[in-house]
C-alpha cells in the first residue's frame, strides 16, 4: 500500500524548497509538459527505512486576489482527500496571515493527520518568534529551516510515525493487480463494465467517495487478478493551467499499488498532454504497461490507420517504446479480451527471472559482437552480468571501467535484452559496476 504525504500552504513559504529536500536528487515523475505551470509535484522519499510519495502542491495559483476562495481551498481539500498525513507550511518571517488562518481553519475541521511546520527558523529570535503558530490551533509546531535542512530530520521521524501500517489481505497482495486509468471521459468505466459483464456505479455522488478506487477480482476463463478502477479524474470547469495536477495527483495512489497499468486513450483525440504525464507516472515507478486506444470503432479507418495511430504513440512517448498498444472498443466490447491477454502477458515478463548462466550465455556473445567503445585507448572489457532480485527488471553488468559507458551503449544493451528476452511493457533497469 503506497503512503502519501501532502505539502500544503500558501504561496512563498518554501513549500517547493521542502518539496526538493525530501525528494533529494531524484527527478519529479511529471516532467515538463506544454501548458503546466510546474514541472515538479510529486516525488518519493525515503528515510529510516521507510518509503513514501510526496505531493507539492505549491504554485498552481492563478490570481493572489482570489487565491483562497478559489486555487488554495481546493488544493488543500484535493490534498486532505488523497493523502495520509499532511504538512502546513508556514512562513515564520511574513508572521500569521490571514491566509494562514483560513487554511488552518479548514485543517481543524478535518479528521486528518496534520503536522504544523514553520519554516526558515535559522536563529534564535525566530525560534521566539515561531511561538505565534500555537496560536492557530494545530497542536505541535515543527521549526525547520528547508533551504538549510535545520529540523527536517526530527520532522522526517515525526511523519513516518504517524504514516498508517500496511495491511493488505494476503491474498490481495498474491493476486495480479491491474490498475485503469486515464484522461476524464476516454472510457474507463466502460472499459470495465465491459470486462466484468455487469453495469457498476464506479464512483457515486456521496461526497468524499468520488476519489476512492474500486477493487474488484476478475475470475474468468482461466485468470484471476484485481483490477482497480480509477473512475473520477473529472475535469474541473474552472482548472485548466493545472487539469493535469489533479489528475496526476488522484492516479498516484492506485499506479504505485499496481502491477501492470492499462492506459486507455481516446482513439478521436490521440495521445495528449495529460495522458503523457500519467504515462510518465508509470514509467518512473517502474510499473508494467498497456496502452489501450479506445472508441477504435468510432474512427474512419483504411489500410495504415493502425501502423500510423502506433507510430504518433511511439514517437510521444520515446525512448520507452517498448510498449503493446491495443486498439479496443468498449461499447462493442472489440479486443476486450485481447487486452487482458496482453496484460497478464505484460505481467509475466514483469515477473520473469533470467538464470544467470543463461543471461551470460546470451549477453557476453552480444558483447562480443559489439563491445563498449574504448575511452582515450583504453579498451572497455565487460565481463559478467546478472539480474538484480527487484520487483522491476533490473540488470548489473560488471567491467573494468563502468564509469565510461556511455548512454547509448546502455540503450544499446537494453535493446538486446528486450530482442532475446520478452520484456515487452517494462521498464528495464541497467546499471554497471567495477568488476
Amino acid at each position: 500500500m503506497s503512503k502519501i504525504v501532502a505539502i500544503v500552504g500558501r504561496p512563498n513559504v518554501g513549500k517547493s524548497t521542502l518539496f526538493n529536500r525530501f525528494v533529494e536528487s531524484r527527478k519529479a515523475i511529471v516532467d515538463d509538459v506544454s501548458g503546466v505551470t510546474r514541472d515538479r509535484i510529486y516525488g518519493k522519499c525515503h528515510w529510516n527505512g521507510v518509503d513514501f510519495s510526496v505531493i507539492d502542491t505549491g504554485g498552481y495559483v492563478s490570481s493572489p486576489e482570489d487565491v483562497f476562495e478559489e486555487e488554495i481551498r481546493k488544493q488543500v481539500h484535493l490534498a486532505l482527500e488523497e493523502s495520509d498525513v499532511v504538512l502546513f507550511v508556514v512562513d515564520v518571517e511574513a508572521g500569521i496571515t490571514d491566509l494562514d488562518e483560513g487554511m488552518a481553519q479548514l485543517l481543524r475541521r478535518s479528521d486528518h493527520k496534520v503536522l504544523l511546520v514553520v519554516n526558515k527558523v535559522d536563529n534564535n529570535s525566530r525560534m521566539a518568534d515561531a511561538q505565534d503558530f500555537y496560536s492557530l490551533g494545530l497542536g505541535e509546531i515543527y521549526l525547520i529551516s528547508s533551504m538549510t535542512g535545520s529540523g527536517t530530520g526530527d520532522l522526517l521521524d515525526e511523519v513516518i510515525r504517524m504514516l498508517p501500517q500496511t495491511k493488505e489481505e494476503e491474498e490481495e497482495q498474491i493476486l495480479p493487480r491491474f490498475t485503469v486509468v486515464g484522461r476524464p471521459n476516454v472510457g474507463k468505466s466502460s472499459f470495465i463494465n465491459a470486462l466484468i459483464g455487469e453495469e457498476r456505479n464506479i464512483v457515486t455522488d456521496i461526497a468524499g467517495t468520488t476519489r476512492d478506487a474500486i477493487h474488484t477480482r476478475y475470475n474468468k476463463f482461466g485468470y484471476d487478478f484485481i483490477i482497480i478502477d480509477t473512475a473520477g479524474l473529472r475535469k474541473r470547469a474552472k482548472v485548466k493551467e493545472d487539469l493535469e495536477f489533479y489528475s496526476v495527483l488522484r492516479s498516484v495512489r492506485t499506479i504505485e499499488e499496481s502491477d501492470v497499468c492499462l492506459l486507455i486513450l481516446d482513439a478521436e483525440r490521440g495521445i495528449e498532454a495529460q495522458d503523457l504525464a500519467i504515462f510518465n507516472l508509470i514509467q518512473k515507478n517502474k510499473k508494467g504497461l498497456v496502452i489501450l486506444v479506445n472508441k477504435w470503432d468510432l474512427i474512419e479507418k483504411d489500410n495504415s490507420s493502425v501502423n500510423q495511430f502506433q507510430k504518433d504513440i511511439k514517437e510521444r512517448i520515446a525512448p520507452f517504446t517498448d510498449v503493446p498498444v491495443v486498439f479496443i472498443s468498449s461499447l462493442t466490447k472489440q479486443r476486450i479480451h485481447k487486452a487482458l491477454e496482453t496484460a497478464m502477458q505484460v505481467y509475466q515478463n514483469k515477473k520473469q527471472k533470467i538464470k544467470t548462466s543463461e543471461l551470460n550465455e546470451v549477453m557476453l556473445e552480444v558483447i562480443e559482437r559489439y563491445p563498449p567503445p574504448a575511452w582515450k585507448g583504453k579498451n572497455i572489457k565487460i565481463k559478467y552480468c546478472m539480474q538484480l532480485p527487484s520487483a522491476a527488471p533490473g540488470f548489473v553488468f560488471f567491467a573494468n571501467l563502468p564509469q565510461y559507458i556511455k548512454e547509448p551503449y546502455k540503450r544499446y544493451l537494453e535493446n538486446q535484452l528486450r530482442e532475446k528476452f520478452q520484456f515487452s511493457g517494462v521498464p528495464v533497469q541497467i546499471f554497471f559496476r567495477q568488476k
